[in-house]
C-alpha cells in the first residue's frame, strides 16, 4: 500500500472512530424521552411477620402520558418478586391484616378510587366498596373483621339563587356556583364541592360501609383503640376556618357515635397511633406560635387522653410517619437532616437510635424530600431507597442492618451516565452561616473545558433539596451545563432556628445565601462566568423573580410558578386563610408596606434579564395570574420576556411525564438562546 492510500485509510478510520465516539458519548446521556422509562417504588409495606414486601412499582406510559402504578410482592432475603396486580391502572397503599394473608389496597379501575381485597392463599381479588368518592386512610380492626377508613361526604346545599322556569326545551346556562365557605378550591382538585371527609366502618366479608361521623370538618387518620372505639384527628372547633392548625385527637364509640376530645390545646394534634398493648396513644404536634414554620414533636398519652408527655423535647428535626415497636419501648420515625431523609428509632425516654439513611427517590422531578418505610410485628422494616443516581428502590432492614432489593433502572441507567454530584458547603456574605448545596456536572465531564452554569433554587419556601435523584437537574447537566442547587435559609432539616430565619422576612437574606454559593462555584476553573444563568420553581420562582430585580449578573432566567405580588396572593391562592396569618404580620390592608417590600413586582423596574414565565393554566396554588402581572411588567420596560403557559397543570406541573419534558425543555431553550460562546 503507497503512501496515499495509508494516509487515507487513516483519515476515513480517524473520522469513523471520532462519529462513534460522537455517537457513543452522546447516545449514552440521559435524554428528555427517557423520562417516560423512569420507575419507582412506593408504598412498602412489610407483613407483620417480616417475611413478605408488598410495594408498589410506578411506571409510565407513553401513548396516554400518564402515570400508572401496580402491587406486587416480594419475600424479605429478595426471592419471589412478583406482580399481584396488572395494567394500565393505579393500585396503590396496600395495608396488610393483622393475620398477614390478606390486604386491602385502593384503585382507580373504576372512575374513583375505591377500596379492594386480596387475599394470598386464595389470590382472590375483590372490590368492597362503591361509594361516590374516593377512600383513604385505611386500618384493620384487630380481629381482621373490620375496616374503618374516610371518604368524602357532599354537604346538601339549598340554593340562595332561584330562577324563573324555563321553557320547555330552552337550553339556559348551568346554575351559577355559589360558594361560602373560606376554602372553595384546591390546587390540583379545583373549585371544591362542599363537604367533608367523614369516617366510615366496613365489615371485611363485604356488606355497606356505615357512616359513623357528621362532622363539620374533615376527619384523617383512623385508628382502632378497642373493639367499639376508634381514634381520629380532626379540627372542630368553631373557629377553625381562621385557626386551621388547631386539630385534636378524638376518640369516638362506634356504638353510641359519641365523640371525646383527647387533646386540647390550640396547635395541630394529628396522625395518632395507638401501641401495643392499646393502653398509650402516640401523635404528632406543637403549640401554635404562629410562625412561618413549626416543627412537630412526638408526644405519647394513655387511651385516655392523660398523662400527655414530648419525648422528643430536645430533638430539633421535624417527625413524621411514626410507628411503635413491636415491644411498645419506643416509636420508629422519620426525619430530614441536611438534605438527608432518616428512618429513626426514639424510646419512651427521648433516647435516639438512627437507622438507615437515603429514605427517598419518590420525586422525580427535583431532588426534594419524599420517602417512606413500614415496620413489622418483629421490628424488621421495609423503606424507599433512593439516592442521586437512581429513583427510589426497595430497601429493608433489621436494625441498623440493611439491603436494596431492587433495581427498577437499572435497564436503563446501565448504558446512561449520569452527571456526577458533588456536595459543597460555602459561608452566606451575609452572616458566615455554613450553607449546603450540591454540584452537578455534565457527563463525560472535562475539567479543561467551560460549562456555563445554572443555579436551580427550591421551593417550599420552607422544604429542602438533598443527595437524591431529579430527572430536571439531570437533564440540565446532560445539556452541558453544571448545575448548582442549594440550601439556603428557610429550608428545612437544619433546625426550627434556620427555617425561621425568613420568618416575615422572605424574599431577602436568602438572595445573599444564594449568590455567595454562585460565588463559590466560580472559584472553579471550568466554570464559565459569561455563562450564568437561573431559574426555580414556586418559592424558588419566588427567589428567581426577586434575584433578577437585584442583580444583572445572569444572562437569562426562568421564573416558574412564582408568586410577584404577595397581595393578590394571599387572597387568590387556594389556601386564603393560612398565608396571611404565618407568612405575614397580618391582613395585606393592614401591612401594605411589608407586603409590597417582599414582592417581586415591585422591583420589576429594575429588571434587564431575558426572562421566561413559566406556569400550568390550573395552577391554583401560585395562580397564573401571578406570572401574567410580572409578564405585563417586563413588557411594558421593553424586557425581552415570554410567557409560557402549560395547558391543564396545576400547580405540579410535571404530574405528566410530558409536561416535565416540556419544561425542561423551554428553560434550556431559553437559556440557549442567550448563551454566549
Amino acid at each position: 500500500m503507497n503512501d496515499y492510500l495509508k494516509l487515507k485509510s487513516f483519515i476515513v478510520f480517524t473520522i469513523l472512530l471520532s462519529i462513534n465516539i460522537i455517537y457513543s458519548q452522546s447516545n449514552n446521556k440521559f435524554k428528555p424521552i427517557d423520562v417516560f422509562s423512569l420507575e419507582y417504588v412506593s408504598n412498602p409495606k412489610i407483613s407483620p411477620d417480616g417475611k413478605k414486601v408488598l410495594y408498589v412499582r410506578n411506571f409510565k406510559d407513553i401513548m396516554t402520558d400518564k402515570n400508572h402504578s401496580n402491587i406486587w410482592i416480594i419475600d424479605f432475603d429478595g426471592k419471589n418478586n412478583t406482580p399481584l396486580t396488572t395494567g394500565n391502572k393505579n393500585d396503590f397503599d396496600p395495608t396488610w391484616s393483622n393475620s398477614g394473608d390478606k390486604f386491602t389496597y385502593k384503585s382507580n379501575s373504576d372512575d374513583t378510587v375505591q377500596l379492594y381485597l386480596y387475599v394470598l392463599g386464595q389470590k382472590s381479588n375483590q372490590k368492597l366498596t362503591n361509594l361516590q368518592n374516593s377512600v383513604s386512610s385505611v386500618d384493620w380492626s384487630e380481629d381482621d373483621k373490620y375496616l374503618v377508613f374516610t371518604s368524602f361526604v357532599e354537604k346538601p346545599s339549598v340554593s340562595l339563587i332561584k330562577m324563573p322556569e324555563k321553557p320547555k326545551g330552552a337550553k339556559w346556562n348551568d346554575p351559577a356556583s355559589e360558594i361560602d365557605g373560606i376554602k372553595y378550591r384546591s390546587d390540583g382538585r379545583g373549585y371544591l364541592n362542599q363537604g367533608f371527609s367523614q369516617v366510615f366502618i366496613l365489615p371485611t366479608e363485604g356488606g355497606t360501609p356505615r357512616q359513623i361521623t357528621f362532622l363539620n370538618n374533615n376527619a384523617s387518620s383512623p385508628k382502632w383503640l378497642a373493639k367499639n372505639k376508634i381514634i381520629f384527628s380532626a379540627n372542630l372547633h368553631e373557629d377553625s376556618d381562621l385557626e386551621p392548625r388547631n386539630s385534636e385527637i378524638y376518640s369516638i364509640d362506634i356504638i353510641s357515635e359519641k365523640i371525646t376530645p383527647l387533646t386540647s390545646r390550640l396547635g395541630p394534634d394529628y396522625s395518632p397511633v395507638v401501641s401495643p398493648d392499646k393502653k398509650e396513644i402516640a401523635y404528632l404536634g406543637f403549640d401554635e406560635k404562629y410562625l412561618g414554620y413549626q416543627q412537630s414533636n412526638l408526644y405519647i398519652m394513655s387511651n385516655n387522653g392523660k398523662e400527655i408527655k414530648n419525648i422528643s423535647e430536645n430533638f430539633n428535626r421535624n417527625i413524621s410517619n411514626i410507628n411503635w415497636s413491636a415491644d411498645g419501648k419506643g416509636l420508629y420515625f422519620q426525619y430530614d437532616d441536611k438534605g438527608m431523609t432518616k428512618l429513626a428509632y426514639m424510646s419512651i425516654s427521648g433516647k435516639l437510635k438512627n437507622i438507615v439513611d437515603q429514605l427517598g427517590g419518590m420525586t422525580l422531578g427535583r431532588p426534594y424530600s419524599a420517602g417512606t418505610y413500614s415496620i413489622s410485628k418483629n421490628n424488621r422494616y421495609a423503606y424507599t431507597f433512593g439516592n442521586v443516581n437512581n429513583p427510589s428502590d426497595l430497601g429493608v432492614g433489621y436494625n441498623t442492618s440493611s439491603k436494596r432489593l431492587t433495581a427498577l433502572n437499572k435497564d436503563l441507567f446501565d448504558h446512561k451516565e449520569l452527571g456526577n454530584v458533588e456536595e459543597v458547603w460555602f459561608k452566606s456574605s451575609f452572616d458566615e452561616r455554613q450553607i449546603q448545596g450540591w454540584l452537578v456536572k455534565p457527563p463525560n465531564f472535562d475539567p479543561s473545558k467551560k460549562y456555563p452554569l445554572i443555579l436551580e433554587i427550591h421551593g417550599g419556601p420552607f422544604s429542602n433539596y438533598g443527595f437524591r435523584f431529579s430527572a430536571e437537574i439531570q437533564l440540565f447537566a446532560s445539556k452541558g451545563y453544571v448545575v448548582l442547587y442549594t440550601n439556603p435559609r428557610g429550608s428545612t432539616s437544619y433546625g426550627k432556628e434556620f427555617a425561621n430565619l425568613i420568618h416575615h422576612n422572605y424574599p431577602n437574606q436568602d438572595y445573599d445565601d444564594l449568590m455567595s454559593g454562585v460565588d463559590h462555584i466560580l472559584k472553579r476553573s471550568y466554570v464559565d462566568e459569561e455563562n450564568l444563568f437561573v431559574t426555580g420553581g414556586s418559592g424558588g420562582g419566588v427567589l428567581t423573580a426577586w434575584i433578577i430585580g437585584k442583580t444583572n449578573r445572569f444572562k437569562a432566567a426562568v421564573v416558574a410558578k412564582p408568586v410577584i405580588n404577595w397581595y393578590s396572593f394571599v387572597l387568590y391562592a387556594d389556601n386564603i386563610n393560612i398565608y396571611y396569618k404565618y407568612w405575614f404580620p397580618g391582613a395585606p390592608w393592614d401591612n401594605l408596606e411589608h407586603y409590597m417590600k417582599r414582592s417581586p413586582i415591585s422591583y420589576v423596574a429594575n429588571v434587564k434579564t431575558p426572562t421566561m414565565l413559566l406556569t400550568g393554566e390550573q395552577d391554583f396554588r401560585t395562580p397564573i395570574a401571578e406570572s401574567e402581572q410580572f409578564y405585563a411588567g417586563l413588557k411594558l420596560n421593553k424586557v425581552e420576556s415570554m410567557l409560557v403557559r402549560i395547558p391543564g397543570a396545576s400547580h405540579g406541573i410535571a404530574a405528566r411525564p410530558s409536561n416535565l419534558i416540556t419544561k425542561v425543555n423551554a428553560i434550556t431553550a431559553w437559556f440557549e438562546k442567550y448563551r454566549v460562546e
